[in-house]
C-alpha cells in the first residue's frame, strides 16, 4: 500500500527498509539467469557467496547458498559460468542491501551437458576402464594403420601426409564416417569394430578437427567408450585440440594432442632413425676398438712377463723336481724290493724245512688208496688192497701183505 509522505513529514530510513524488506518478503522463490563473476568459497565456512550478473545488462545481483547445495555442481560450475538459480529474494535491512537465498543450482547449456559428462566420467573411472594398466603399447612400426575420420576432412589429411613424409611406406586403411551428429556415434563404433577385427591392423588412430564442445560429443558417448575399452588393437585418440578432452582422450591406449601429432606418435621417423643407426653404428666401432686396444695393452703387458721370455724355464724347474722324484721314488721301491726279496728268502726256507717233500727226501714214503685218502694206521687197509706209495723221486703201485712184518 502507499506511504504518504511529504517534506515535512518524511521517513526514516530504517522504515523505509522496512517497508521494503515486508513487501519483498511477499515474493516466493524464483529461477533466475545469470552467469557468475565472483565466486567466494571461504574454507571453513558453511556459505557461499556468489555474484549473478545479468549478461545482457550491467546489472549483479548477491547470491548466497549453503555449502553443500553448491557442492553438488562445485565440478562444473565456476566463475563465468551461467547458471540457473531457484532463490528467494531477501532483504537485509541494516545495510538495505538486496540478495538472493539460493536453493538449487542447475548449469546451462555447456555446463549442464559438462555436468552429465563428468557424471559419466567419474561412474567410467570407477569401473578402472581409465586405468594405466589397461592402456596397451604402440607398435614400433606399424605394417597398417587403421584411420578412422571424416570424409576428405582436415585431420585425414593431416594424419595421411604426416605419416608419410616421416615412413613413406606406411599404409593405412581408412574408414570414412561423420564426426558429429546423430550418425556419428553407431558409424565411429562400426568402424572401430571392423578394424579391431582384422589381424593386419596394429593399430587404429581415431582422429577429428578441432569443434566446439556439442561436436565434440559422440567422442564422449558411453557406447563409444566402452568398445575402445574392449579392443584388442591399440587405440589412439587425435580429437580437436590440445584443449580438447572427450572422453575418447582418458579410455584411448595412447592420447595425441591432434591428428598431426598423432601421426608423429604413430609412425617413426625415417630420418631420425637412420641417424640412431648411425649413432649406434658408431659408437658400436668406438667400443670394438676401444676393447681391441685394451686386449693389446693386456696381451703386450702379458708377453713382457719373465715367464713368457723365457718360457722353458718353468719346465726346466719342473723337470729338475720330477727327476729329483723319480730318483727318491726308485731308490724308496729298491729299498722295499730288497726287503720283500729277503723275507721271502726267509720265508721259503721255513716253507722248504716244513715242506713233506723234505721228509719224503729223507727216505720216507706216503702210501695212498685209490681214492687218495692217506693210510696212517694198518687197520684202514686189508689184504691185497692196492695203494700207491708216493716218494720223494715220484710213486709206485704196492699191495698189501698182511703176512708181512709191521
Amino acid at each position: 500500500m502507499a506511504v504518504n509522505t511529504s517534506p515535512e513529514v518524511p521517513l526514516p530510513v530504517g522504515e523505509v527498509s522496512r517497508l521494503i524488506g515486508r513487501w519483498i518478503d511477499r515474493l516466493g522463490a524464483v529461477w533466475v539467469e545469470g552467469q557468475i563473476t565472483q565466486l567466494s568459497r571461504r574454507p571453513g565456512a558453511g556459505v557461499v557467496f556468489l555474484t549473478l550478473r545479468d549478461p545482457s545488462h550491467d546489472i549483479s545481483v548477491s547470491v548466497t547458498c549453503y555449502r553443500q547445495v553448491f557442492d553438488a555442481v562445485a565440478d562444473v560450475v565456476g566463475e563465468g559460468a551461467r547458471v540457473v538459480v531457484l532463490a528467494k529474494p531477501e532483504w537485509y535491512a541494516p545495510r538495505g542491501q538486496l540478495s538472493l537465498r539460493a536453493a538449487e543450482i542447475r548449469p546451462v547449456g555447456v555446463g549442464e551437458l559438462l555436468a552429465r559428462l563428468e557424471q559419466l566420467k567419474k561412474s567410467l573411472a570407477a569401473e578402472g576402464l581409465f586405468a594405466a594398466d589397461r592402456k596397451k603399447p604402440l607398435p614400433f612400426l606399424p605394417q597398417l594403420i587403421g584411420l578412422v575420420c571424416g570424409r576428405a576432412s582436415a585431420a585425414e589429411r593431416d594424419v595421411l601426409e604426416n605419416a608419410r613424409h616421416r615412413w613413406p611406406a606406411v599404409r593405412f586403411e581408412v574408414r570414412n564416417v561423420p564426426v558429429q551428429g546423430v550418425h556419428a556415434v553407431p558409424q565411429v563404433v562400426q568402424a572401430v569394430k571392423e578394424l579391431d577385427a582384422r589381424d593386419d591392423v596394429d593399430v587404429i588412430v581415431v582422429a577429428r578437427g578441432g569443434g566446439s564442445v556439442e561436436d565434440l560429443l559422440p567422442f564422449s558417448d558411453e557406447e563409444l567408450i566402452r568398445t575402445v575399452a574392449a579392443c584388442r588393437t591399440p587405440v589412439v585418440s587425435a580429437i580437436g585440440h590440445e584443449p580438447d578432452t572427450p572422453l575418447l582422450d582418458l579410455v584411448a591406449d595412447l592420447r595425441a594432442s591432434t591428428p598431426t601429432d598423432a601421426a608423429k606418435k604413430v609412425v617413426p621417423d625415417v630420418g631420425e632413425e637412420l641417424a640412431r643407426v648411425r649413432m649406434l653404428r658408431d659408437r658400436g666401432r668406438r667400443c670394438a676398438h676401444s676393447l681391441l686396444e685394451r686386449e693389446e695393452r693386456g696381451l703386450a703387458h702379458a708377453l713382457a712377463r719373465p715367464v713368457m721370455e723365457r718360457p722353458h724355464r718353468m719346465l726346466d724347474e719342473r723337470e729338475e723336481q720330477v727327476e729329483a722324484l723319480l730318483g727318491r721314488a726308485r731308490r724308496t721301491l729298491g729299498h722295499l724290493l730288497d726287503r720283500a726279496e729277503s723275507e721271502l728268502t726267509h720265508t721259503h726256507a721255513r716253507v722248504v724245512a716244513l715242506s713233506p717233500a723234505a721228509t719224503l727226501r729223507r727216505g720216507y714214503a706216503v702210501l695212498q688208496k685209490e681214492d687218495g685218502h692217506v693210510v696212517r694206521d694198518p687197520a684202514e687197509v686189508t689184504e691185497g688192497e692196492p695203494l700207491r706209495a708216493r716218494v720223494a723221486a715220484g710213486e709206485f703201485a704196492v699191495r698189501v701183505d698182511v703176512g708181512g712184518d709191521e
